[in-house]
């Protein structure tokens, strides 16, 4: 049996968490390092794992200790750290947005391009085993020719204001992944038509934000697909998916965590509540989504999602931002 790929994780916190557990419960692979210029949250997740913890980004960046890196670091670095992985020969998985600015994200699009490395972006809705079973039974033609993409994506509450404040927004931030499952099925988008709405919170209309969006997308054979986001949803983590064809539809529901139903007097087909954090939700996309990535590093067939796709996510956000702003549709070529 061949050596387990050894793994340096940058970024301690809440997702660099959750790819530390993925990497450290996943055959093949093995924590090797975590890195966070606050030392004590890579203290503490190496810790956790039999890992080594370091300051220092740069350290992993050394393929005699580390054969891949996965990258969960706050977005102003990520660009930089792609950088990094490319000059160092180092597969790397990136968490979204590759950047807030395009032109960033441009400059070294070419460079990516020619990379003789993996660079994965991590839209791991992809891999979730719900919307991946649609993709390949609409892949299938089990429901004829897509005509239409229904997308539902709301969150329990806000983030903290720390954190929106340097989000990038509601559309780079949190419609991204709606915008890269919406190319996952209808990978040529021609234009977007995007309105953002204040319903809720004075906080994120006070940083220029909106705090739900509707959008309408335009594929280039005509499709259609539609995107509901909002920052709160009182029952829970809300993520939906339709997909209608000529020949049929195929729908993705809520998850509760068990199948159980109360029935009683006064009720009828009572449900749990829906699971209330990405976490539950998406737990076993972040593992399989690096499954994917180790079927890439180590030179087999993979759908992990690339560079250009990562860019094309954020000119989709970037046209609804522009569309919601101005009240025009904006054309797009991705």
């Amino acid at each position: 049996m061949s050596a387990p790929l050894r793994f340096g994780v940058i970024g301690a916190g809440r997702i660099g968490q959750v790819h530390a557990q993925s990497v450290a419960t996943t055959e093949g692979a093995q924590l090797a390092m975590v890195a966070d210029v606050f030392i004590e949250g890579a203290k503490k997740a190496a810790e956790k794992y039999g890992a080594v913890a370091t300051d220092d980004p740069m350290e992993l960046f050394d393929r005699s200790k580390i054969d891949a890196v996965i990258v969960a670091s706050p977005t102003s670095t990520h660009v930089d750290l792609i950088d990094a992985a490319i000059d160092a020969g180092m597969p790397v998985l990136c968490e979204k947005p590759i950047d807030l600015d395009i032109t960033r994200v441009d400059k070294l699009r070419e460079k990516a391009a020619g990379a003789s490395i993996p660079i994965v972006l991590g839209f791991n809705r992809r891999f979730d085993p719900h919307f991946n079973s649609v993709h390949k039974r609409v892949q299938a033609g089990e429901i004829g020719r897509l005509e239409q993409l229904i997308l539902i994506s709301r969150d329990p509450a806000p983030a903290s204001n720390d954190y929106l404040s340097v989000s990038g927004g509601i559309f780079r931030d949190m419609t991204i992944h709606d915008f890269d499952m919406a190319r996952f099925f209808v990978p040529k988008i021609v234009s977007v038509t995007a309105t953002g709405f204040n319903q809720f919170s004075e906080d994120i209309k006070q940083m220029g934000d909106y705090d739900a969006t509707s959008i309408s997308l335009r594929g280039a054979g005509d499709e259609l697909v539609l995107i509901t986001n909002s920052r709160h949803a009182i029952y829970g983590f809300d993520q939906r998916m339709e997909a209608f064809g000529d020949k049929g539809m195929l729908r993705v529901e809520n998850l509760t965590n068990t199948n159980v139903r109360l029935y009683t007097e006064h009720n009828a087909e009572v449900k749990e509540p829906y699971q209330n954090f990405f976490l539950e939700r998406y737990m076993d996309s972040y593992r399989l989504e690096l499954a994917e990535f180790i079927k890439k590093v180590n030179g087999q067939p993979s759908n992990s999602p690339s560079f250009e796709d990562g860019r094309s996510a954020l000119v989709l956000a970037n046209a609804a931002l522009e569309s919601a702003q101005t009240g025009k549709t904006v054309t797009v070529e991705v």
